[in-house]
């Protein structure tokens, strides 16, 4: 998959730091976007190779145009009930893949979105992935790193606080991280990617083979609903138990969690427009 990061120069840190009801610290970036058309060009392809493989179109589209294949079969909806808020939670998915690719440094397989039955769902499982190895040669260590992450975005007005929808999603990913793991290694093992399919077994019995696992919650929000008092009041010990429990728990992994916002303006906008990019120059 052609993969282009020159996108990713929008995002910047601030140097914010926000601190939740329970003292732990907000991460606040920047996503600063600018209308650059070889910049635009060149993220929305990578974009919509997580989706459809330009190599691919071609025979997948059948007698379709491509821009028309993938605006009614591949991409989430502009139009529907669902499609919009399923638009902007891929959006957040893969540009935080993109934060923990180029700017952490970590490999993260790109899966989840190509593999959708129905264009105006959310995938199962883990929001985004991604690995680290210690050594260059790939050799197992016990200072690898799994790192998961749990992305939300809010486009449009709600009095929700979506840090606080991440980091109780997050609070299930030690659970569901067998099932993604999996997940990652099958789509590979299809597309015929052995050697990397091997790499994700190198995960998948931390008892024999144990490494380091850090998680992560990341909420992305337009700037004009961005509220840093409805943040602050985030709590990572007062997650609740079932939709409608009164009882709570405090994150498994809250130690080893790391709380992320990016802000950036007209994100909705930005949203819509990356998609028609996608496929007006497919």
């Amino acid at each position: 998959m052609p993969w282009t990061s020159e996108h990713t120069r929008w995002l910047v840190d601030t140097g914010e730091r926000l601190k939740t009801a329970d003292r732990k610290e907000i991460e606040v970036w920047e996503f600063s976007h600018k209308n650059d058309e070889a910049v635009l060009s060149a993220w929305a392809k990578h974009f919509r190779n997580h989706y459809c493989l330009d190599t691919q179109i071609d025979f997948l589209r059948g007698k379709r145009l491509s821009a028309d294949y993938l605006t009614d079969i591949k991409f989430p909806s502009k139009k529907s009930k669902l499609g919009p808020g399923i638009r902007a939670g891929d959006f957040g998915e893969i540009l935080v893949s993109d934060y923990l690719q180029w700017l952490l440094g970590y490999w993260v397989p790109r899966v989840r979105w190509s593999s959708k039955v129905v264009r105006d769902e959310s995938p199962k499982g883990s929001d985004v992935i991604g690995f680290r190895f210690a050594k260059k040669d790939g050799d197992v260590s016990t200072h690898d790193v799994l790192f998961v992450f749990e992305s939300k975005t809010k486009f449009s007005a709600s009095n929700i606080n979506r840090l606080q929808d991440a980091i109780n999603d997050s609070a299930k990913d030690h659970i569901r991280i067998d099932e993604s793991l999996n997940y990652i290694k099958q789509k590979l093992f299809e597309k015929n990617e052995i050697k990397q399919a091997q790499m994700i077994e190198r995960f998948q019995s931390p008892v024999d083979m144990p490494y380091k696992e850090t998680y992560g919650a990341a909420a992305i929000i337009s700037d004009e609903f961005f509220d840093a008092d409805e943040l602050v009041m985030t709590d990572c010990r007062k997650i609740p138990k079932s939709a409608k429990s009164t009882e709570f728990f405090s994150h498994p992994n809250q130690d080893r969690l790391v709380l992320l916002v990016i802000k950036g303006p007209r994100m909705m906008d930005l949203v819509h427009d990356l998609y028609k990019r996608a496929a007006d120059e497919a």
